[in-house]
């Protein structure tokens, strides 16, 4: 170790070989949090990995997360233990445990509830375990406690301000159980409850041990010398990057209580000597819906889009405090109680996406284009397969693709920058759990972004629901209008949203990508796609063969091999995936499309939105070809969506078309 990388002063000087040790043994002790929560927690849902965990020093300030812990909790877990700490104070006692899931306490959404345990030595507290797990329902007026008509907070949950739920080793049932028949699985709560506290105990157990071996001064040292490491380097790293200021924005579809038109989410950041500021001034007022995000969880989307660019580096506050986040109170990246926030995860990866696209232009090396968009479907019943009818949740959320990088194609059937700890929850076990039954999970062709590196393959899936009654369905997502960009003259991807076929109905009913509280009976089905992600560079300048292996690999069809790419291609055995590229009409091809995309971006929209609704073009054809928005259901213009999503693709994508 070099001496610009050693351990920062604490009053105890660590040798490089104790410092190491220590600050991997702070991140082991987190992930065998995680190892314990997987064998011992009720939910499903956290089952699948939806929960992260972390060590916080004396101050609340984060030690340690874990490897696998999901970007959306990593940076407002500190928030939430310096939130206990100021309700508690002094009044802390070996065996406590407290709960708190307030987002405007720095935390996430109400589902996110934390569970905090003061880890003493020598009589005093020196840090503290908390676990984070997302629990599958929490109350409100839906099951799974997403309801989009949610303006203020009083219709999505129970919020727990900081509440001991273990009294010095004693479980508090009375508080718990308050708490747990507040929701609709009170069983499964009282379980993760027990499964969380445990995961707790594990971390202070591990710390103890290391208290043990090398002394508590030693030990504490290590605790605030890992965080002054991570901020030295992060420190040099921007010192020897050129200041400057970089800008962009993204859209959130609509606001459902207001007209038509994309909601603005703008990020500034400027590099200062050895400090970064975000500035998200001119992002739009609160919206009439969850889609909201407190500051916290804009922060852990600042910390988590930025630390994609830093990889190497541990992530703990040492990575924070050369960060400066201006968010205005009372906006969409700012909501305080009781604005609705429990949709905070649409502005959180418009985020984590505007800085994907500012850092590609600071480090090229790792550019990538945007990303798919989280989605998360949520049904609740009785479940008529049991007696007494038990209420089911069925809470489901899929992969999708990411960007296209620079000199790779990006990730296939990929867990969202949300969270790429999330797991894909096996349809064995939800068919188990609820009566549904899975009729397609499959790779979506043509759903990546076309591009000389083009995006990773989303996904759909279609449901059937069986055996109940009392059952209504929710879904939460984004990207149906502000559409996955490419970037660097690379295509968008597809929009999002969930079709509903009635039990003998002879169509679907496209029901988008927002709503809530919708009725379902047995017999009926339901499918929704995911985007793959944006596109990367001109698709033109794709190479032919690139095309047509992934034409034999089902990721792109024939039909838009030809129109995104302008390769043609002639199947010699489909059966056997054998394909050949016919050069010369593919150079003929290629010319047609340079002369007409630019024209094609500045047709009449309307004349698009007649086409569309007569089947002469798809949504892939409005899209990537016109960068028209439309209503996908009945085809109607949408015109100021329009405008700013061509706005968008002119600039990260017809400005750069004629540079190869």
């Amino acid at each position: 170790m070099s001496a610009d990388t050693l351990p920062g002063e604490t009053g105890v000087a660590l040798d490089p070989v104790t410092f190491e040790v220590l600050k991997n043994s702070f991140i082991t002790a987190v992930d065998q949090m995680a190892e314990q929560m997987i064998r011992t927690c009720y939910s499903f849902v956290i089952y699948n990995r939806d929960f992260s965990n972390a060590l916080n020093d004396a101050n609340g300030d984060s030690i340690a997360q874990g490897n696998a812990d999901i970007a959306v909790h990593v940076g407002t877990l500190h928030w939430t233990c310096k939130d206990v700490i100021r309700f508690f104070g002094k009044d802390m006692h070996p065996g406590d445990v407290f709960a708190i899931n307030d987002p405007y306490a720095g935390g996430t959404h109400f589902p996110d509830v934390r569970l905090i345990r003061p880890i003493f030595s020598g009589g005093k507290v020196i840090a503290f375990s908390q676990s984070n797990g997302h629990w599958s329902d929490v109350g409100g007026s839906v099951p799974g406690s997403f309801d989009v008509r949610a303006t203020e907070m009083f219709r999505e949950g129970l919020r727990i301000t900081p509440v001991r739920l273990w009294d010095k080793g004693v479980f508090r049932n009375d508080v718990a159980h308050l708490i747990a028949s507040n929701t609709r699985d009170p069983a499964s709560i009282i379980g993760d409850m027990q499964s969380q506290a445990a995961a707790t105990a594990v971390c202070e157990r591990e710390i103890l041990r290391l208290v043990d071996k090398y002394g508590e001064d030693t030990v504490v040292a290590g605790f605030a010398d890992v965080q002054n490491y991570v901020e030295r380097i992060l420190r040099q790293r921007l010192l020897a990057l050129p200041d400057g200021t970089w800008e962009t924005q993204d859209f959130i579809d609509r606001d459902p209580s207001a007209g038509e038109g994309m909601i603005p989410i703008k990020v500034k950041m400027t590099i200062s000597g050895d400090r970064v500021i975000y500035d998200l001034s001119g992002s739009h007022p609160c919206i009439g819906s969850l889609y909201n995000s407190a500051f916290g969880a804009t922060f852990s989307a600042v910390a988590a889009g930025m630390k994609t660019f830093f990889p190497d580096l541990p992530l703990n506050s040492g990575f924070y405090r050369p960060i400066e986040v201006i968010a205005p109170p009372d906006t969409i990246v700012n909501a305080r109680w009781p604005v609705a926030v429990t949709g905070f995860l649409m502005p959180f990866e418009k985020i984590m996406n505007s800085i994907y696209e500012i850092w590609s232009k600071i480090m090229p090396e790792r550019a990538i284009a945007c990303a798919f968009n989280l989605e998360y479907l949520l049904t609740g019943g009785r479940d008529l397969r049991s007696d007494g009818k038990p209420i089911f949740m069925f809470y489901d959320w899929l992969p999708g693709g990411w960007g296209g990088r620079n000199g790779k194609d990006g990730a296939n059937v990929t867990t969202a920058c949300f969270g790429t700890g999330l797991q894909s929850q096996p349809v064995e076990g939800q068919e188990r759990n609820c009566p549904m039954l899975t009729t397609e999970f499959e790779v979506l062709t043509d759903s990546p972004g076309p591009g000389q590196w083009r995006g990773g393959a989303g996904v759909r899936k279609s449901t059937l629901l069986r055996e109940a009654e009392g059952t209504v369905i929710s879904y939460i997502c984004d990207r149906e209008r502000a559409v996955v960009w490419g970037i660097e003259g690379g295509l968008p991807s597809m929009p999002h949203g969930l079709s509903l076929t009635r039990g003998g109905a002879s169509r679907p009913d496209w029901l988008g990508s927002v709503f809530s509280d919708v009725k379902l009976e047995s017999g009926d089905a339901f499918s929704r796609p995911t985007a793959g992600g944006g596109g990367f560079g001109d698709p033109l300048l794709r190479k032919p063969a690139l095309v047509c292996d992934d034409v034999a690999d089902g990721y792109v069809s024939i039909e838009r091999a030809a129109k995104d790419y302008g390769v043609v291609i002639r199947a010699v055995d489909a059966e056997l995936a054998e394909y050949q590229v016919d050069e010369a009409a593919t150079e003929a091809r290629r010319g047609e499309i340079r002369a007409g995309r630019h024209g094609w971006l500045a047709a009449d929209p309307e004349t698009v939105a007649a086409s569309f609704r007569a089947g002469e073009l798809d949504a892939m054809d409005v899209i990537r070809q016109y960068g028209v928005v439309l209503d996908w259901d009945s085809g109607a213009l949408l015109p100021k969506s329009t405008e700013q999503f061509r706005a968008m693709m002119q600039r990260r994508s017809a400005a750069f078309w004629d540079r190869g």
